[in-house]
């Protein structure tokens, strides 16, 4: 009977350790969203800057699908549905629990692997996120919290230009993003305070800082069928690619991205072949291990 009773209580332990990690909120930044997107430039040091304009989104669909849905790790694609039903693949997030390895921006699209103390990582969910082509972006650590009521993640991070802005910007080359992501009954906030670094010679220039608020509002599930249908044709084929980059970046301590642009418009068209079945199971690994050897460093 004193067996049955510890085993019980050590369970209950276990289960309430669980539950304590922050998992139960990942799980909630799944789903079909209506999301709006807003960014404004805030101060400067320099009086002389012009403020950009205000940059709004409105009325975007988005589905959050967990792929893959552990105790200790949560992969969640991004599906965009936009126009009449047309859908694009959007970002992809993976979280982490006490996750010791981590890549940081360093500019001029080159990364640097970085292995944490496990003491630096204890009890913290670290999120790394991907572009459409499942390269790098950013990634940082820190443990879910309960403040003044809201349950929040944050976290600061260097990462590229924003997809708004690196066509037409080059007055700065880093952006330094804080990132807070707050859990709602209806969804969540994703508020970000970045700053516009240029980053050069060793040192740092803050060009502006800008407030983005990300607002992720619960949609019907009908709203997101045609994303569901995009990831079950094409699931495979992504599938492939993040194991080509897994292993990839298992293999390498540092990576620059070359000619990120032409690496995307080549998956996409290699993801309408896998489609059309002129790319098959038994020459796609071949093949995107080629496309991303002419594109990384």
């Amino acid at each position: 009977m004193k067996r049955i009773f510890s085993i019980a209580v050590a369970a209950a332990l276990s289960a309430s350790a669980t539950a304590q990690t922050g998992k139960e909120n990942i799980d909630k930044l799944c789903g079909c969203f209506e999301v709006t997107f807003k960014y404004a430039e805030t101060f400067s040091p320099d009086k002389d800057y012009k403020f950009h304009d205000r940059e709004k989104i409105q009325g975007a669909t988005e589905l959050a699908l967990p792929i893959v849905n552990t105790s200790k790790r949560v992969v969640i694609q991004h599906l965009l549905v936009v126009g009449n039903g047309m859908v694009v693949k959007h970002w992809r997030e993976d979280w982490s629990y006490e996750n010791p390895v981590q890549w940081n921006y360093k500019g001029d699209k080159v990364w640097e692997k970085v292995n944490l103390n496990k003491n630096d990582v204890k009890g913290k969910w670290s999120q790394s996120v991907w572009e459409v082509t499942d390269a790098p972006r950013y990634q940082g650590s820190a443990p879910w919290q309960l403040v003044n009521g809201h349950t929040i993640w944050e976290n600061t991070a260097d990462a590229p230009l924003p997809r708004r802005e690196y066509t037409h910007r080059s007055d700065y080359n880093i952006l330094n993003r804080t990132n807070r992501i707050v859990v709602k009954n209806d969804g969540y906030d994703h508020i970000q305070d970045n700053k516009k670094v240029l980053r050069a010679n060793g040192s740092d220039k803050i060009i502006a800082e800008e407030k983005g608020l990300n607002l992720y509002e619960k949609a019907d599930e009908a709203d997101c069928e045609a994303a569901a249908k995009y990831w079950e044709e094409h699931k495979g084929f992504w599938t492939v690619v993040q194991q080509e980059w897994d292993k990839v970046l298992s293999a390498k301590s540092t990576i620059k991205l070359v000619n990120d642009n032409e690496l995307m418009n080549t998956l996409f068209k290699l993801a309408d072949d896998w489609k059309a079945k002129t790319l098959t199971a038994g020459n796609v690994n071949t093949t995107l291990a080629g496309v991303l050897a002419k594109h990384i460093q």
